[in-house]
This record gives C-alpha cells, structure tokens and sequence, in this order.
C-alpha cells in the first residue's frame, strides 16, 4: 500500500508540476473554472486548431461590454478548462453561455461529447481510461480500479480547487460515497 501511495504522490507532484507551468500564474485562486471533459482524446493537429479556437474566444470574451481577463485550453489532450478571473469583471450569465457555445461548437467540429457527465475519467498506469458511472463498481470489485486509483475531478469550481484537487484518489473523491472501495 505504501508504495501505491507514494507511486500516487509522485504522480500528482509531476502532474500539478505540470498544470502550474500551463495555468496563467497572474491568474487569482477564486478565478471561476469550467472543465469540459471530452468524450475521446484529441489528435496533434485537432488540439492545435481546438487551441487557436479557444485563444480566438477568450482573447475577445466580453460581459456586458467590458472585457474578461480569461484563458481557455486543451490540456492532456482530453480537457477543456475555461479559466476567468473576475478580479475586474463579473462573468455575467451571457458571456458564460458564450463560452458554452464555443464548446458546443467544438463539439459538432470534431464529433465529440463534452456534457456526459457520466463518464468518469481515471489514470490508470499513467493513461488515461474512461469508464462509465454504471460500470465503476464492477471495475472496483474485479481489482482494475482501486481507492488509490487518480480519478480527474471535474466539478472544480475555482483555479485553487483545479490547482490542488483535480486528480484525486477515488477515496477521496465525490465518487467515493456513491461505491464501496474494500479496506
């Protein structure tokens, strides 16, 4: 067990190493944060057009006139998080629909799902592997998946939470109180 947590540690601390060196740093930590999870990965040259899209919305993203000091990007190949900092300007409901429609649109461009919220996503020896809700229980008891497995928690709210909470062990998850892991 030892060894699977410090493995798991190590694993954050390159990974959070990571995120720090792609995240704005000027950003503040209650910056407001959306994390789209896509429904397949993306290739090379799909993540480059996706991120000139993204840099094209954010580097224009208005509410109610004034400008958002926002960043979008695809990280790891699979995740669109949306950051905005609203130090300066309130995010208003229209402008955050304006970010839902990039996505969206992102969406029909590559044939892909970012709204499944029942698919969970979990690093899995250094990969990343989905697995549907329904079938998490059954990946527990058959030993693929285990208390110490990282899973991406998408339901961060802010650039602290996305910092230091996005991958996660399932037991400490919001996962956790909907199976049972054995001790």
């Amino acid at each position: 067990m030892w060894v699977i947590y410090t493995l798991f540690h190590y694993f954050c601390i390159m990974f959070n190493t990571t995120l720090e060196s792609l995240i704005p740093a000027e950003f503040s930590d209650n910056s407001r944060v959306w994390v789209y999870q896509s429904s397949r990965a993306f290739i090379d040259k799909e993540a480059k057009e996706i991120n000139e899209q993204l840099f094209q919305f954010y580097s224009q993203w208005l509410s109610h006139g004034d400008k958002v000091k926002g960043w979008a990007q695809l990280l790891f190949r699979q995740f669109v998080v949306v950051i905005a900092d609203e130090s300066d300007t309130h995010v208003s409901g229209c402008s955050t629909d304006s970010s839902v429609r990039v996505i969206k649109s992102i969406e029909r461009q590559y044939d892909v799902n970012f709204f499944d919220r029942m698919m969970i996503t979990f690093l899995r020896n250094e990969k990343a592997e989905m697995l549907p809700f329904n079938q998490i229980q059954y990946a527990i008891d058959k030993g693929f998946i285990n208390g110490e497995t990282p899973v991406f928690n998408n339901v961060v709210t802010n650039k602290k939470e996305l910092m230091t909470n996005w991958l996660v062990p399932l037991n400490q998850s919001w996962l956790a109180s909907r199976v049972t892991i054995p001790a």
